[in-house]
Formats: C-alpha cells, sequence, structure tokens
C-alpha cells in the first residue's frame, strides 16, 4: 500500500516522540493506536531498528505487530540486499524466522574458508596486483612476481556461483598497460580504472587506463585497456589506494612518490567529466602520509580508508571517513563509540584486503606487521558505529546505544571473526574481491611464508584461490 502525507506525518511524530530510553511518549501511543494494521506496519517499514524496538516495547499490541515475519523479511532485505539474505547458509531452516535471521546477519560470528579449483592453466603467483569483480567475473591484473619482476597479463574467469563451483581462466589476448604492481584498480559501474604503479626498475607511474569490456556477457571476448588522455593527473606513485568514489568518480589517497617519500594527497577524477582531468582535493585535515593502505567504498560519496604504513616506517591500524556528500570533502578520523573497548579492534598492519560485504560492512583480511610477520586473521569494520573524533562524541549510526544493546542488536565498530574449514596460509599485499550478493568473498595470490625450493623457506608468492562464506 501506498503511504498517505497524513501517514509520513504520524512516522516523523514516532520519531520525535521517542524519549530516548527506547519507549515511546504516551502522545505517540495514542496516535498509532489509531492506525490501521497495514498502515502501521508501512509506517514502521520506513523506521530504523532501534525506534521498531521501541514500538514493540510499549504494549502487547505493539509488541505482537514489532515482531511479524513478514516485517522483519522486508527490513532484512532493506538492511542486507536481497542477493545477500536470500544466499544466507541459514535461510529456510525454521519458520517464523525472520528476525533471527537479522540477528545473525547483524552478528557475525564466523567465516568458512574453501579452497577454490582453478583448472589447468591459472596465473603466475603474484603479489600486490589487482582482484576485482565486475558484472559475475572476477579479473586479475599485473602485480610483482619471483625475482621481483613486474607482470602486465590480464585474466578474468565467471565467477562461481556455488560455495564448491570451481573457476576456469582466460587470458586476455590484447594489449594491456605495462606491467607494474601496487597500482589501484578501481571498479566503476562494468568498468575497470587503473592508475599508477611502480615496475621493476623502481619508476613510480601516472597513467590512467580504463576497461569497459570487462562486462561483456561472451566470456571469450578478451577485456580491452584503454589508455585515457588525461589533461592533469596526480604525481607519479605505487602503493597508494584508491576506489570507486559514487557518481562515476574514482578517488585516491597517498602512495610512494618518485622520491621513496609517501604521499598524504588525495585525488578525484570524474569520469562523467568530458575534460578527463585528475583533481586535487584540499580538506582541513586529512589522514597522516601513507602506503599500503586500503580505501573502501561504503555507499553515496563516502569511503573508509584503514592501515597502512606511515612516514616513519611504522604501521597504523587507524580509520578514515573521507565524505564526499556536500559542497565540500572532508576527512574524519573514526574510534570506537566509548560502550566498546578501545583495545577490540586489529593490530596494526599494511598490506592487507578491505572488502565491502552486504550491510555497507568492510571486511579486513591479512597483512603484515612492523616486523613483516604476515597475518592470517578476518575483521569486520562497521562505519556506522564509529564516533567521530574532533566532531564530537556521538556515533555516525542513529542506533539508539543503549536500548538496542540491551536486545543485542547494537552494531559493533570492530569485530573479530572465527574461522572453519580450509584455512589460507597467513599473507599480505593480496587481492580480495566479494561475489555480488556481498556474503561471500574471493582471496588470490599475495605473499606467504614457505618453501622456495627443497631445505630453504621465506618469502614466496601464492598462486591459490580461496572463498570465505560468512555464517551464523
Amino acid at each position: 500500500m501506498c503511504l498517505q502525507r497524513d501517514d509520513l506525518n504520524m512516522v516523523m511524530k514516532v520519531l520525535q516522540d521517542d524519549d530516548g530510553n527506547g519507549r515511546l511518549s504516551p502522545s505517540a501511543q495514542c496516535g498509532l493506536s489509531s492506525l490501521s494494521l497495514d498502515q502501521t506496519v508501512a509506517i514502521l517499514r520506513f523506521l530504523p531498528v532501534q525506534s521498531i524496538i521501541a514500538f514493540g516495547l510499549t504494549c502487547k499490541r505493539f509488541w505482537e505487530i514489532a515482531e511479524g515475519d513478514d516485517l522483519w523479511a522486508f527490513i532484512c532485505i532493506r538492511e542486507w540486499g536481497s542477493q545477500a539474505v536470500q544466499s544466507w547458509p541459514m535461510l529456510g531452516k525454521e519458520k517464523k524466522e525472520w528476525k533471527r535471521v537479522f540477528r545473525q546477519m547483524l552478528m557475525l560470528k564466523a567465516g568458512s574458508w574453501r579452497k577454490v579449483e582453478q583448472g589447468d592453466v591459472i596465473p603466475t603467483a603474484r603479489a600486490s596486483h589487482s582482484l576485482s569483480t565486475v558484472a559475475g567475473k572476477v579479473t586479475v591484473f599485473g602485480g610483482g612476481c619471483q625475482g621481483g619482476r613486474h607482470l602486465d597479463d590480464t585474466w578474468f574467469a565467471s565467477l562461481p556461483t556455488g560455495i564448491s563451483q570451481g573457476i576456469v581462466w582466460h587470458q586476455s589476448s590484447f594489449g594491456s598497460p605495462s606491467g607494474r604492481f601496487g597500482q589501484s584498480c578501481s571498479v566503476v559501474d562494468d568498468s575497470l580504472v587503473l592508475f599508477g604503479g611502480i615496475n621493476d626498475k623502481g619508476e613510480r607511474q601516472c597513467d590512467t587506463w580504463i576497461n569497459r569490456r570487462v562486462g561483456g556477457r561472451n566470456m571469450h571476448e578478451s577485456p580491452v585497456w584503454e589508455l585515457l588522455d588525461i589533461v592533469t593527473s596526480p604525481p607519479p606513485r605505487g602503493a597508494h589506494a584508491g576506489c570507486f568514489g559514487g557518481d562515476g568518480r574514482v578517488v585516491i589517497f597517498g602512495g610512494i612518490g618518485t622520491e621513496g617519500n609517501r604521499l598524504g594527497d588525495t585525488w578525484v577524477l570524474d569520469l562523467e567529466d568530458l575534460a578527463s582531468t585528475w583533481h586535487e582535493v584540499f580538506t582541513p585535515i586529512s589522514p597522516p602520509a601513507r602506503s599500503g593502505h586500503t580505501m573502501t567504498w561504503i555507499g553515496g560519496r563516502r569511503m573508509i580508508l584503514f592501515g597502512g604504513r606511515g612516514t616513519r616506517f611504522e604501521v597504523l591500524n587507524d580509520v578514515w571517513l573521507l565524505d564526499m556528500e556536500g559542497s565540500s570533502a572532508y576527512w574524519v578520523e573514526l574510534r570506537p563509540c566509548e560502550l566498546h573497548p578501545v583495545n577490540d579492534r586489529p593490530t596494526a598492519r599494511a598490506g592487507h584486503s578491505a572488502t565491502l560485504i552486504f550491510g555497507g560492512r568492510i571486511l579486513i583480511f591479512g597483512g603484515e606487521d612492523a616486523r613483516r610477520s604476515r597475518k592470517g586473521d578476518v575483521w569486520v569494520l562497521d562505519p556506522r558505529a564509529g564516533a567521530q573524533v574532533g566532531y564530537g562524541s556521538s556515533c555516525m549510526t542513529s542506533f539508539s546505544q543503549k536500548s538496542l544493546s540491551e536486545d543485542k542488536l547494537a552494531p559493533r565498530f570492530w569485530k573479530k571473526l572465527k574461522q572453519w574449514g580450509q584455512l589460507p596460509t597467513r599473507r599480505s599485499f593480496h587481492g580480495a574481491c566479494a561475489l555480488e550478493s556481498g556474503h561471500s568473498i574471493l582471496v588470490f595470490g599475495g605473499m606467504v611464508d614457505g618453501e622456495l625450493f627443497p631445505g630453504a623457506t621465506g618469502l614466496g608468492f601464492d598462486a591459490e584461490m580461496h572463498m570465505l562464506q560468512l555464517v551464523p
């Protein structure tokens, strides 16, 4: 049913009459009591979860409405997306399950690993490469391999549709950007946009390439790279981070410059701008200069930066939000709200992966510490539960921390996941990307500790692919 203006006014009334302690005032209760069941449910569908819970605490009738299975089925799809919900492993186990499914998907506890079979022809073992998913395909480009050599090959395959399915790689037969590692490669609609990187002579690059044919349906049609004619480019660099910035934009930050110096600048490229030029973004404050960090788009024109290696070669574990929604962009550091312990967070690292999963959350895997010891832990970051440092103590989320923590439905800024199944070797500078549902990620390559040849161990390059499926 469609909501009328009076119903929408009632939504505003409900939001305004929450007394701050997770309960509705008597005036709000009286107003809602005059509505029909269909009208009430239609209003609840517009409200944040904490307001639905507050509504249900008011009286028995409201509790029965707030516990409705159809309502929570709608909320699950609204919050997590239909693909993530339909692929959730516990779906269909019980009747009247939707609130339980919502709780499971919010309070993620574990991930189940398996090794993905790749067939007879696979990409060379590598690290600091690009791994992306576009329109049902997974692609690999470039990276560094044994002996410090760069790679300039492009590979693509259909995404596995099932937890036990393997993949078959195809190598592009068309030209690619020159060999490099440590480049950024961002997904923009059905295209890939590549910038910068370092070749095996140590030369930093500042060219911009686009691949517009990755989303083609024919698996035997090789993706084609095109060098963009850019008017103004950022200074040459590698080991920077970049991601989609919303509305046809690509954003990069930091990296290692031509003199070996770590950079702390922010640049944006608008592909819808016919001028085809990068613009530097100036903000009142910004993250310290670094390399080996990650940037992840979380929706709209907002991105999250995590970790990396700073100017004194120290490794970092700070979290920053870049918000470009308004007329002027700004960076702000995020930290856990006081409700959660500050030490409950991943240790400092560089060369990790940060992948967007369902619900606007980010999955962090692997990396290396200051001693270059590789990691294999898995963390989930929920930016909604972060407090903006210097912008007051309020959290990004509109969740009422008091009422929702009592119901165990409060989001957590950081959460470490348990790991089951065929765990991959600890690694750094690997590639990672999400399946379209956002409930599984693929990991390929990276630097690992292992046997280089019989009797000798050390740092090596990996060519295995692993899938991590998020489970209750």
